[in-house]
């Protein structure tokens, strides 16, 4: 399939938005809104545009961390003592961290204007789609559910470039002692400093803004979806997974799968009180898939509080197919797995699946 880069895709978003603006405003036109999160063609379309606008908004803030962090590194390491190199990682650190802090702020508006233009969509579409009876403005768990995701999505962004940046600490400091012990000089060693901080702070996820979008898009979807279900009166709603050569093993197995709302509200409520990433992970842990040594098939697993919570065995394997989840063997009940977290999507980065009410 083809499909247009996503700064392509934000610039025709933002010409059409003018053209939007022009017709219902100025003509007094009526103008289709496009952006609909609760299709998936829609979804990669949404995806793509706040990945874009995520991109340009951070700018050129992690290339200027690394050439910062480089600057400081740039040395004649063979006249240094074993505490200043220390010290001057330290710098190389603090220089590049204070082009990456700007990042988490430089990102709210992006994710502000995403948050309201998902929860709308995911109203509109549980209204116009399903049938639901949904006032036309947002309610109270509306409007905590786009708070929620903005704030908790910056944090969790802060928490990825200090990941980067501990890392390429790390990696410095054994560059430096190996080309030391190897008698590099000045020139070599900087040249390798600078590869391990592009590698560190640039290319180390080159894909990073799309899982973020994603995630966010999501996630938000997710608990709009279920806001909406609890005006609605409606009391379940089941997982629907978009089933095509792209879709993982995980969201065939909870495909069909049916959760309370009231519980799934619940969870939202505890994680609302959260804000250390980790904590919010353990309550939502993306599920994973491993090898069983024993008897070769796919294992299905969460991972919370140190302790791996096994959800499905494969027993045939649908992977590259269409409108087929394959067979599994549950471990895990439809309650224990709201218990393990895994009540709603995403389930793993760059997640399509999808709930609906069970009327």
């Amino acid at each position: 399939m083809c499909t247009a880069p996503a700064d392509s895709l934000l610039l025709l978003h933002e010409a059409r938005a003018v053209a939007e603006t022009l017709l219902g405003d100025v003509l007094r036109l009526p103008v289709a809104k496009a952006l609909d999160v609760g299709t998936a063609a829609g979804m990669d379309r949404a995806v793509a545009l706040l990945a874009a606008r995520l991109r340009r908004a951070v700018g050129r803030a992690d290339v200027d961390a690394m050439r910062e962090a480089v600057a400081v590194l740039d040395v004649d390491w063979r006249k240094t003592t074993a505490a200043q190199r220390r010290r001057l990682v330290s710098q190389s650190l603090e220089a590049a961290g204070r082009r990456t802090a700007v990042i988490p702020a430089r990102i709210q508006a992006p994710l502000g204007d995403a948050a309201e233009e998902v929860v709308a969509s995911a109203r509109s579409h549980a209204r116009r789609e399903q049938g639901l009876a949904l006032a036309a403005r947002f309610n109270a768990v509306d409007r905590r559910v786009a708070q929620h995701i903005v704030r908790t999505q910056g944090n969790f962004v802060r928490d990825e470039y200090g990941r980067r940046l501990d890392a390429f600490g790390q990696e410095a400091r054994r560059l430096v002692a190996e080309g030391l012990e190897a008698g590099l000089g000045r020139s070599d060693i900087a040249e390798s400093l600078e590869r391990a901080a592009r590698g560190a702070l640039i290319e180390r996820a080159p894909f990073y803004w799309e899982v973020v979008a994603s995630h966010f898009i999501g996630q938000g979807r997710s608990f709009a979806q279920v806001s909406s279900y609890a005006e609605a009166g409606i009391r379940r709603y089941r997982i629907e997974a978009v089933l095509d050569e792209a879709t993982t093993q995980v969201c065939r197995f909870l495909h069909g799968k049916t959760f309370s709302v009231g519980e799934a509200l619940q969870r939202f409520e505890r994680l609302e009180s959260l804000e250390r990433p980790e904590d919010v992970k353990q309550e939502l842990p993306w599920v994973r898939e491993r090898l069983d040594a024993d008897t070769g098939r796919a294992l299905l697993y969460v991972n919370r509080g140190g302790q791996q919570t096994r959800l499905a065995e494969v027993l045939r394997s649908a992977a590259g197919t269409r409108d087929d989840v394959g067979e599994f063997r549950s471990l895990a009940s439809d309650r224990q797995l709201a218990d393990a977290g895994v009540g709603f999507p995403p389930y793993h980065g760059l997640c399509r699946t999808t709930t609906l009410a069970v009327t």
